[in-house]
């Protein structure tokens, strides 16, 4: 006699919720990681997770997995809410087969990529998976390739959010190199092309799983994450924040909130941020956090290219976009990271309505043959193309240097700030000083009884012409010199005035960023 349905389905269900049993389950969190179902249970709002594809099983004949059950095919996939907004969500499971992707386990995947982008919501994924499922060969390469064009197609539609949670080599590392976000757990999370063992056999190098493509490496080398946490908790936690700054998609706003923080709230300490020996360096975040509603900042990619800061902060409850040059580091000048970091950021803005408020003090780009050999002229072509392609409302601060191209390069006024405001610290030149004066009065010098003391006379002078905002604010290329205390009160102003700004760039299939 056959079983009563309801009973079947509630043993199915149970089947499928003990994932790969308990001796696996044990296994998972004794290497310090969360389940696949615990992990989706932290991420979203309680009882709001609907799971789909529940009984989809592989179809491989080869191998053995003929006779290998394995429940969900090793991805857990459904919706739910994050304070209150649908979301679509993906999280591999380790205990079934390694959290490998075949034929359709893949198709899970690119189930809830399509729902996603049908219904204009986010796309978080949780990655634990050994890779691609050897046993079913193209299948498997074919699966990641169904992967990659749907983070495509959503590429700047949707917020696409990765979240690496254990291991994930080979093809497994593309889909998340394509998302907006990626957090990376450490000691347990790990993005590498080829492991260790094949980097030794072929190059002879020997390196640990964790050097190579731990949470630490890619951020502060390779700078393909954003963010490393301690916890599977942690990272899940910055999830839900990151979410409170960007909207469901492209064609609607990023959250609102209502944030009892006076706009006009003033900061005299600003006033003596900037030293007075031009040399000297200063904390550029003191100058981001002033500005922002307190509290509301949140770095990305800091440990990677932190001669440059970008994060997501508030004014007035609205999201905003920060990049600033940090001078603590490098001097704040842009090389090649640095220019691919902010190039990045600052479309990701524009992609998702998000304002960017760029705060100045460069003396331009950093200089040397290692920069020059590795195509510092292009990586620095991106921030040129990043900001002039922007609609978004962009309002920029000069702090203090602004130098030559760099100038030009950080949201002047002639690549596209729709407001630009200076400090009366800021410095607005084709070059610093000295290096000015070495080559105006070169002559000069190189005749002089004392060429140090004309060279020295020649850079004050130089410095007492553009060593100040005046030169360019006469020209009309600086809309306001401001008092850096009010320079809060002044940038939501500005982003108010802005709010319904609407600009169009010529038609065109796309640009082609010097890449």
């Amino acid at each position: 006699m056959n079983k009563a349905p309801l009973e079947e389905l509630y043993q199915r269900q149970a089947a499928v919720e003990a994932m790969g049993g308990i001796a696996r389950v044990d296994r998972q969190h004794k290497m310090g990681k969360w389940t696949a179902r615990e992990r989706i249970d932290a991420l979203l709002d309680p009882a709001t997770f609907e799971e789909i594809g529940a009984h989809v099983q592989h179809r491989a004949t080869l191998f053995g997995l003929e006779n290998v059950n394995a429940p969900a095919d090793g991805v857990v996939t459904g919706f739910g809410r994050i304070h209150d907004r649908i979301v679509y969500v993906f999280a591999q499971d380790f205990t079934v087969l390694g959290g490998s992707l075949g034929e359709m386990h893949a198709a899970k995947i690119q189930r809830v990529q399509d729902l996603a982008l049908k219904a204009g919501v986010p796309i978080i994924g949780l990655n634990d998976s050994g890779g691609a499922r050897i046993q079913e060969g193209v299948d498997a390469l074919n699966g990641y390739g169904e992967i990659f064009k749907r983070n495509t197609w959503a590429s700047g539609v949707i917020p696409q959010i990765t979240v690496i949670m254990g291991p994930s080599a080979g093809g497994a590392v593309y889909s998340p190199a394509l998302t907006d976000l990626i957090i990376m757990v450490k000691h347990t999370g790990q993005m590498f092309i080829t492991g260790p063992q094949v980097i030794k056999t072929v190059t002879g190098e020997t390196v640990s799983a964790e050097e190579l493509g731990g949470a630490v490496a890619q951020i502060r080398r390779s700078g393909v994450a954003h963010l490393a946490a301690e916890t599977d908790e942690q990272a899940l936690s910055w999830v839900r924040t990151y979410l409170t700054y960007v909207p469901s998609n492209n064609m609607e706003e990023p959250p609102l909130y209502d944030i009892q923080d006076p706009l006009d709230r003033a900061d005299v300490s600003l006033r003596n941020l900037v030293p007075q020996d031009p040399n000297k360096p200063y904390d550029v975040i003191l100058a981001i956090a002033a500005m922002l509603d307190r509290d509301s900042f949140f770095e990305l990619q800091k440990g990677f290219a932190d001669n440059l800061v970008v994060g997501l902060g508030r004014i007035g409850g609205h999201s905003v976009g920060v990049v600033a040059n940090q001078p603590r580091v490098l001097a704040g000048t842009l090389d090649i990271n640095a220019s691919t970091k902010l190039a990045r950021f600052v479309r990701f803005c524009d992609a998702f309505n998000i304002p960017v408020v760029t705060l100045v003090d460069t003396p331009g780009y950093l200089p040397g043959t290692a920069q020059e050999f590795g195509g510092i002229i292009r990586h620095g072509a991106k921030v040129l193309y990043a900001y002039a392609e922007a609609t978004v409302p962009k309002v920029t601060v000069i702090l203090r240097k602004a130098y030559g191209g760099a100038y030009l390069a950080m949201c002047s006024r002639s690549l596209g700030a729709d407001l630009a405001f200076a400090w009366p610290s800021a410095e607005i030149a084709v070059m610093g000083p000295d290096g000015a004066a070495n080559i105006i009065f070169k002559d000069e010098i190189a005749t002089a009884p004392d060429p140090d003391a004309v060279r020295k006379a020649k850079s004050v002078q130089y410095q007492e012409r553009f060593a100040n905002p005046y030169v360019a604010a006469q020209h009309g290329y600086i809309d306001a010199v401001i008092d850096p205390g009010e320079t809060r009160a002044h940038v939501a102003r500005a982003l108010m005035s802005l709010h319904n700004k609407k600009e169009d760039r010529p038609r065109k299939r796309h640009g082609n960023i010097p890449l």
